[in-house]
This record gives structure tokens, C-alpha cells and sequence, in this order.
């Protein structure tokens, strides 16, 4: 049977995090693992009356097909944040609205690789990208990253004998380990950049979730012409919209929407327009400063009870915003070790392997804070701070 599928599909990994899942469905489980918004904070009642306007104003043109650029107004709404944030003038025939970041993605990846073409990529890296760009037969060139970013001297060996076309980033609270690039690593690593013929992506599903601290800038800032900037409004509305876009300079855009209308012709035409109403409400800031206030009791949360129950051997990110803290065990012990510990004490994450390049066992380990309250986050991390000690006490004697 093994034949009839394409060498393509064969060799993509399967999504760990999701598989987890699955094991985290028993309802005494705490899990760390999901990189979920919390569902608590979904602005139902708004949805609602948007979903009510747009039947009133647009009736069965918001269920007909549509152009596979996207709603215009949605268009504008992203052109104006871009504006307001960073003060980039983002033409709006140059964003592209996509069914979620994660389809971006896939769409570059169609537009720009050719098997064995070489991909920068961050150690650790998100996986959601590792899985996408693997479809297309690439060759990853991992680049370490510490608490300030990239590592300037990996990433400058990596270009002897490889002509890489993208390097992909999750510059502001990266997915998996909380850490942000600081303005400094983002203008060496533009200036590495600048005088080579590729594209810097730059994924940014977190940069409104800032907790502490000041704004960075922007890669588009320092290098325009050879940035792609992917965003979501999955963790600042709802994931279950599937909404995403990119922003491409305007000869890439072109490519870029010929394989979003080769893919499904255009984004859910519905949830566009429910989309667009909400926010046309004039709602959003305030709902952002809302989700931002609470995911930040949760942060604090979870760092404050990991000072209590885990062993001080044990490194932990502290992260101003997003969703994840990154956790690094002594002496290398693993983490999938702990996790089998932790799924016996009722308590899951997402070991640390599945982020990295070619790598079956790390002593990494990811722990989302964002999907679960403060009192449910103090009896998990004393579960897991149990079962660390279980492991940890094995491993000394």
C-alpha cells in the first residue's frame, strides 16, 4: 500500500503536539501541551451581533464566492495596524488574506521550494513550520537561538556552500521558548542579510501579546524589500475562523495568489465578513488589553509555582509575552522520560525533540500557560514538579 502515496506526503512528520493531544483527553489531565488560546476569552457575545449585522447588511453576498485576495476591509483594517504600530506603509494590494498563518506557510512553501532548496530555520523551531516546509522535500539548516535571538556566528556559517532561499523566524515570543529577538540581534541579523538574494519570514502570531517590556522593531523596518510578514488573528479573536494573512512585496504577492487560488480559491467568505464587522465595532483594543491582562496573571502564575515545585537544576524562560515557557532539564536527561513520568501523575506538555531538526530525544520541554486558570496551573506544575523529582532522583542514585 505504501507505493500508491507521493514521496512528498511520506516523508512529513506527524504532528507531535497533536498526537499528545489525543493522550491529554482524559479530562484529570492538566495539560501544558496545546498552544491554546483560552476559550474563556472569546468575545462570543460580539461575534454574535456581528454574525446578526452582517445577515442584515450583506445578506447572501457574505455566503457567495469571493476573490481570493480577501475582504477589503479586512485589508485595510491589517494596513492601518501595520501603520499604527510600526508606521509601515503597507500597500493593501500587498496583503493577502490566508486560512490561517499556517496556510501561509504552505503557500510559500509551494512558491519558493524545490526539493533539496536549503531553508533557514530556528533551533528550536516551531513546528507547525518544520511540518509544512517538509512537504516540499527541503533541506533545513537549523540556527541555534539564546535568550537575545538568533546566534549571529551560526547563522553566518551556514551560507559557505548553501544557498538558502528563506530563513524563517518567530521574532517577538517565539514558539517554542518565549524568547524574543532583541532590536540589536534583528539589525545584525539584518545586515547579514541585506547583500543576499533571499527572504527573511517574519512570523508574528504573538507580537500583540506583550506583557512587559517595549516593542521591538520590525524586520520589514530594516530589510522591506526582502521581508515577508506572516500574522493570525487565531490568539487575538479566535482560532476557530481560520484567519490569517501575509504581507509580500508585490512580485511575490502575485505568486503567492496563484497558489492560494490554486489551494481553495479564497478564505472563508463568511468569516470574513464576521470578522470585519467585529472589528469594525471598534471593540478589539480593549479586548486584546483584556486577554493580555489575564494571560499575564497566568505567566506569573506559572513561573511563581515552578519556583516552588521544580528542582533549581531546572532552567526556565521568562518570556514578556506570548504563550510558552521553555523549560531545560540537568544533565541532559530527557524529557520524554518526564513525560511518561508526567502523563502517570496526570499532568502533560510537549517534550522538546519534536522542535528541532533530526533529533529523537532532547532535555527540552515546552509549557503552554495561556489555556488554563492560575489554580489549575499551581496542582499541574506541582504535578510535574513531582514527577521531576521522581526523575531526577532516579538519575542520582
Amino acid at each position: 500500500m505504501n507505493n500508491i502515496f507521493s514521496d512528498r506526503i511520506s516523508d512529513v512528520p506527524k504532528s507531535f503536539i497533536r498526537e499528545i493531544l489525543k493522550v491529554a483527553v482524559d479530562k484529570e489531565v492538566i495539560s501544558f501541551a496545546g498552544g491554546l488560546p483560552n476559550r474563556t476569552l472569546f468575545p462570543v457575545q460580539e461575534l454574535r451581533m456581528a454574525t446578526t449585522q452582517v445577515f442584515d447588511k450583506y445578506g447572501p453576498d457574505a455566503l457567495q464566492y469571493s476573490n481570493s485576495e480577501g475582504l477589503m476591509a479586512l485589508r485595510e483594517f491589517i494596513r492601518a495596524r501595520y501603520k499604527n504600530k510600526f508606521d509601515l506603509d503597507i500597500p493593501v494590494d500587498e496583503i493577502l488574506i490566508t486560512s490561517g498563518s499556517q496556510q501561509g506557510l504552505d503557500l510559500l512553501g509551494k512558491t519558493f521550494l524545490n526539493e533539496g532548496d536549503d531553508i533557514i530555520i530556528e533551533e528550536p523551531g516551531y513546528l507547525g513550520a518544520i511540518q509544512a516546509f517538509s512537504v516540499y522535500k527541503t533541506r533545513f539548516n537549523p540556527v541555534k537561538i539564546h535568550d537575545q535571538g538568533m546566534d549571529i556566528v551560526a547563522l553566518k556559517n551556514v551560507f559557505p556552500g548553501r544557498n538558502p532561499k528563506l530563513i524563517y523566524t518567530v521574532p517577538n515570543f517565539q514558539n517554542p521558548s518565549g524568547i524574543s529577538y532583541s532590536d540589536s540581534n534583528r539589525r545584525e541579523i539584518a545586515g547579514i542579510l541585506e547583500s543576499r538574494k533571499l527572504f527573511l519570514i517574519e512570523d508574528d502570531p504573538y507580537g500583540d501579546l506583550r506583557y512587559t517590556g517595549k516593542a521591538s522593531l520590525s524586520f520589514k523596518q530594516l530589510i522591506p524589500e526582502q521581508t515577508i510578514m506572516l500574522g493570525s488573528f487565531s490568539k487575538t479573536v479566535v482560532p476557530g475562523f481560520r484567519l490569517g494573512w501575509i504581507v509580500a512585496p508585490a512580485p511575490i504577492f502575485e505568486k503567492l495568489l496563484i497558489a492560494k487560488q490554486a489551494s481553495d480559491l479564497h478564505s472563508n467568505q463568511f468569516a470574513q465578513y464576521v470578522l470585519a464587522e467585529y472589528l469594525a465595532m471598534g471593540g478589539f483594543d480593549a479586548h486584546v488589553s483584556k486577554i493580555k491582562s489575564v494571560y499575564n496573571l497566568q505567566r506569573e502564575a506559572m513561573l511563581k509555582s515552578i519556583s516552588r515545585h521544580f528542582p533549581e537544576q531546572v532552567h526556565v524562560t521568562r518570556p514578556e509575552g506570548g504563550m510558552f515557557l521553555w523549560a531545560s532539564l540537568p544533565n541532559n536527561i530527557s524529557s520524554m522520560k518526564l513525560f511518561d513520568i508526567a502523563i502517570q501523575n496526570k499532568v502533560a506538555f510537549v517534550p522538546g525533540h519534536p522542535f528541532y531538526i533530526g533529533k529523537k530525544e532532547t532535555n527540552t520541554l515546552r509549557l503552554n500557560f495561556s489555556s488554563v486558570d492560575e489554580a489549575t496551573i499551581e496542582l499541574g506544575i506541582g504535578r510535574l514538579g513531582a514527577a521531576l523529582n521522581i526523575l531526577l532522583d532516579g538519575t542520582d542514585s
